[in-house]
């Protein structure tokens, strides 16, 4: 039972971090006109003091500083910070160089790199059907560098650096908030150097453009930590295999956004590719639908 309560919690923590990631766009938009790296700054200076205050409230402070008693969690940590940091700031300037459809189909074959780490770092059996999808994803890719004639490089990128991500903090066994205060810690020195340089060239956005443009990034660390700590939070209580499941809700919204709310060009060859993708998710989520329906059919027969 306590199992079965600890997953559900887990599935609605996902359902909402990948919401979030989902609408993101949206929000990002608002600030198309501030540097993509300057954003990412302040989506990290922000989030420091949101989780610090949360980390107050709930008296975390403690599991904060077990962190510093294990030199493999703090390796995890750093490298999943910088990862982390990095897939912040490629989206930023991936939304706002209207790229929210390549955004979309990274975070769509996200799970099946999930999957492929999970075989390569857990042992993780891969069943046929599973493997079918893997290539039916790869022929996507590859359908939009013929057809389309172009590589989709941020695709690529934005999944491998986030299921590498997902892994690494799975592997740290790190309660969600204090890792992600740590990751953010780790990377404030860099932060508060770029700022401080954009300030005295005279060419820092925050306080210099309008109101709106300093609520908006401000707000970034909310909009950056609390998906984050609900994705942390689900990642150590369900398998990899069934977030990836629920990651599909982020780029089929991104992917809405993209067609109907920002009109990128979406042309015959960005549908097939687009097809090749959603029927790999179609067999990896029937095929991991039905293994799991075969295994409480036969737990309940026991």
């Amino acid at each position: 039972m306590y199992e079965d309560d600890q997953a559900r919690a887990g599935a609605i923590a996902a359902i909402c971090a990948f919401v979030f990631w989902g609408m993101a766009p949206v929000y990002w938009k608002q600030l198309a006109h501030v540097p993509a790296f300057e954003v990412l700054c302040h989506r990290i200076l922000w989030s420091l003091f949101f989780v610090g205050l949360l980390l107050s409230l709930r008296s975390g402070w403690g599991t904060f500083k077990a962190i510093f008693s294990s030199k493999k969690t703090m390796l995890l940590l750093t490298l999943s910070g910088l990862i982390v940091g990095g897939n912040w700031g490629l989206y930023i300037w991936a939304v706002n160089h209207n790229m929210v459809l390549q955004t979309s189909l990274g975070y769509y074959v996200t799970p099946l790199v999930s999957m492929m780490l999970g075989v390569a770092v857990f042992k993780d059996k891969i069943r046929p059907i599973q493997l079918c999808a893997v290539f039916l994803a790869v022929g996507g890719v590859v359908v939009q560098l013929i057809i389309v004639g172009e590589l989709p490089w941020v695709s690529m990128v934005l999944a491998f650096s986030f299921g590498l991500y997902g892994l690494l903090r799975k592997l740290a066994h790190v309660e969600s908030m204090a890792g992600l205060m740590f990751e953010t810690v780790l990377l404030i020195p860099f932060v508060l150097i770029y700022l401080g340089s954009l300030e005295l060239q005279g060419t820092a956005s925050f306080l210099h453009v309008d109101r709106m443009t300093d609520m908006y990034l401000i707000g970034a660390g909310i909009i950056t930590s609390l998906p984050l700590m609900w994705f942390a939070f689900a990642a150590c209580r369900l398998r990899l295999t069934t977030l990836g499941l629920i990651q599909y809700i982020a780029p089929s919204l991104a992917f809405m956004q993209g067609v109907f709310l920002f009109n990128e060009p979406f042309t015959m060859g960005h549908m097939l590719s687009f097809m090749f993708i959603w029927s790999a998710i179609a067999l990896y989520s029937g095929e991991s639908w039905l293994q799991r329906s075969r295994k409480l059919l036969h737990a309940e027969e026991m």
